[in-house]
């Protein structure tokens, strides 16, 4: 293999709630996961993120970190309700100059900024309004994301409008382990539809700003496989990825949701207007994509599209995910060679493993290191295939609040002590930096 572009971004990524804490302080609004968080039984062990690695007192620290570790680009989220406590309407200039100075001090440091608009923290105001399921929603986001243009965007050229909204649309709204913890086809579907429009609202938004840089949008797409080579699981298979994967590839790339998911859940489907389609596929700059494994599927009625899903047979991380470092290729060249993307960036990728710190003071990972070489070399493999990659960010910078997990899992590269915030990097901060120093995996 050849190695990788000499202007390859390489950086790690973050999420706003799961890193900054400071919920309330400087005249923040509340958003959806502080309130789910404090609910009783949400979150394993009552965690919250009401300090989580308290980035928001920190960030300079962090940064200085971030460029010690040789990245080059850090991809960040902004806390919507720390801009517009009500969601809309009045700003809150001291939560516009937090991510003002973390832009500044970013490229003060030599780091691309790539800013994400929204990463799951929905304002609570706006979620008492309806939230995604409510079309307004959508509205209020380019509103937001205007705001966030004309003060950030003079300095930060590098945008996603949204994170996972698959995620926000099945884990928050029908299955209800997210915030804001609903259980409605309905609700789903129409929080699905109205989360595409927001995210070509926001392109729409930057485009009409005349700011200069990028947009795109970022989904966690999943290679499906039937569990067993019976005709019923293959349907099954279908069927989920054309929601897993075809909701958000389809009317992005091809202006049209797939047609046998909108047939079967013909009853269930939102309000879907005149032009909203056409809307929906103004084109992208590029496509991020979030690849942590594959999932088998099974026939099974008692699921949503009759589907259960499993994880595969092989390696687990100690999140109990398959670790199939093939399917980062397979899923990059079906985008390409399937939907004509021609832009990628790899927004995350990562792993869980219950990491310690030894008696020699520092945090041996290797289980980690193993699966980001495993997948760098697909990577590797891709580019070497000529697919249109332009930068990969970790996941995640430091080890933070893992949503419902709480803080009973690691993703970090960066090890966070709690109680004392300390910063410890692991073997797999060092290693990825010789990997970016060198422009190459270890031989």
């Amino acid at each position: 293999m050849s190695g990788f572009p000499q202007d390859f971004v390489w950086g790690c990524a973050t999420a706003a709630y799961q890193i900054e804490g400071a919920p309330l302080e400087d005249g923040k609004g509340p958003s959806i996961w502080d309130t789910f968080a404090h609910e009783p039984g949400r979150i394993r062990n009552g965690d919250t993120g009401d300090v989580a690695c308290d980035h928001y007192h920190r960030w300079a620290e962090d940064v200085k970190m971030i460029a010690g570790m040789g990245h080059n680009g850090y991809r960040f989220s902004i806390s919507w309700p720390r801009v517009l406590p009500d969601g809309r309407g009045q700003v809150n200039e001291r939560g516009v100059d937090f991510y003002s100075r973390l832009v500044d001090g970013l490229l003060e440091a030599g780091v691309a900024p790539f800013a994400t608009l929204y990463h799951w923290d929905l304002p609570q105001a706006l979620q008492d309004r309806g939230g995604w399921p409510n079309r307004d929603t959508a509205q209020y986001f380019a509103e937001y994301a205007a705001l966030m243009f004309d003060r950030l965007g003079d300095r930060c050229p590098n945008w996603i409008t949204l994170n996972e909204p698959y995620v926000v649309a099945e884990l928050g709204h029908l299955q209800g382990i997210f915030a804001p913890g609903m259980q409605s086809v309905e609700a789903c579907l129409a929080c699905a539809h109205h989360l595409n429009l927001a995210s070509a609202l926001g392109v729409q938004a930057f485009r009409a700003s005349g700011r200069a840089g990028q947009i795109g949008l970022t989904c966690n797409l999943t290679p499906m496989e039937p569990l067993t080579d019976s005709p019923e699981d293959a349907a099954a298979t279908a069927l989920y990825d054309q929601w897993i994967n075809g909701w958000w590839l389809e009317p992005t790339c091809r202006g049209h949701y797939p047609q046998q998911l909108v047939e079967g859940l013909a009853e269930q489907m939102p309000d879907i207007r005149d032009g909203d389609l056409e809307l929906i596929a103004e084109p992208l700059d590029f496509f991020g994509l979030n690849y942590y494994r594959r999932q088998m599927v099974a026939h099974d009625p008692g699921y949503f599209l009759n589907s259960r899903v499993e994880e595969g047979p092989g390696t687990r991380t100690d999140m109990n995910w398959e670790v199939h470092p093939t399917s980062y290729y397979d899923m990059l060249s079906r985008m390409v060679k399937e939907y004509g993307i021609s832009s990628i960036y790899l927004t995350e990728n990562g792993a869980f493993y219950l990491d310690t710190v030894g008696p020699d003071g520092e945090v041996h990972d290797p289980q980690r290191i193993a699966y980001l070489e495993q997948h760098l070399a697909q990577v590797e493999r891709a580019l070497d295939d000529g697919l249109p990659i332009h930068g990969y960010f970790l996941w995640s910078l430091m080890d933070n609040f893992e949503w419902a997990s709480g803080f009973s899992i690691r993703m970090g590269i960066v090890y966070t002590d709690y109680p004392t915030q300390r910063r410890l990097p692991k073997d797999s901060a060092r290693w990825y930096s010789q990997v970016i120093r060198n422009r190459a995996l270890p031989a």
